[in-house]
């Protein structure tokens, strides 16, 4: 990373994202200090909006900033020069081929390396935004990650309101009460035998209902 990269990415998340979510939105969250406070490590949350990804990494201290990698569609981010620009060079994202890789390749890999360097990977299970405000299925990464690293926390956040201030389509921040929920971290290490994957995504799926059946919110509609 480039001294002139750092310093972009310190001004647009300490100034920009901080002050836009600060100002527009009506953001709690509970059980911030459970977000790791090193790496290797896995952020694993729901997701309803680009403005996740931005709101996650806001609540990082900046000085973890070099360290947070969100994990992206390549197909998406990579898809023209200004927008993979801000994507790598900005957000520090680490691309992921959604299509079918070439045989032999191993689609987890950069996410491997990333572990061996110490960073925090932010992951959203579900692959792609869905609903707001409902969980979809889960896709059995992350397990597979948890599992291969036993000692890798995987730290779960259900987060509520993102859906609806910036929906999918839409590039106006629309002021909503926002929380992100971070729940018990999980560890691959936990789960042992040849179903270890389905049994930690089990756990997984079951820990994050409970963070959203514990949110008591208005009804908007």
């Amino acid at each position: 990373m480039t001294v002139m990269t750092r310093i972009l990415r310190f001004l647009f998340f300490g100034v920009v994202v901080r002050g836009a979510i600060l100002l527009g939105l009506g953001l709690t969250v509970r059980h911030r200090e459970r977000l790791p406070t090193k790496g290797p490590a896995i952020i694993a949350a729901n997701h309803n909006s680009h403005l996740d990804t931005l709101a996650l990494m806001s609540l990082m201290p900046l000085s973890l900033l070099p360290k947070l990698r969100p994990v992206a569609a390549a197909d998406y981010f990579l898809s023209g020069k200004v927008r993979s620009w801000f994507a790598r060079d900005v957000v520090g994202i680490i691309p992921l081929e959604r299509a079918k890789v070439r045989k032999g390749a191993d689609p987890l890999a950069a996410l491997e390396e990333a572990f061996d360097r110490g960073e925090i990977l932010i992951l959203f299970p579900e692959g792609s935004r869905g609903e707001p405000e409902a969980l979809g299925r889960f896709k059995t990464g992350v397990g597979q990650l948890a599992v291969s690293r036993p000692g890798v926390p995987v730290v779960p956040v259900y987060m509520h309101g993102f859906g609806k201030a910036l929906p999918r389509g839409s590039s106006l921040l629309v002021p909503f009460n926002c929380t992100v929920s971070v729940g018990e971290a999980l560890f691959g290490g936990e789960f042992d035998g040849a179903q270890s994957r389905r049994e930690f995504m089990t756990a997984y799926e079951a820990r994050m209902a409970a963070l959203a059946a514990a949110e008591t919110v208005p009804d908007w509609d």
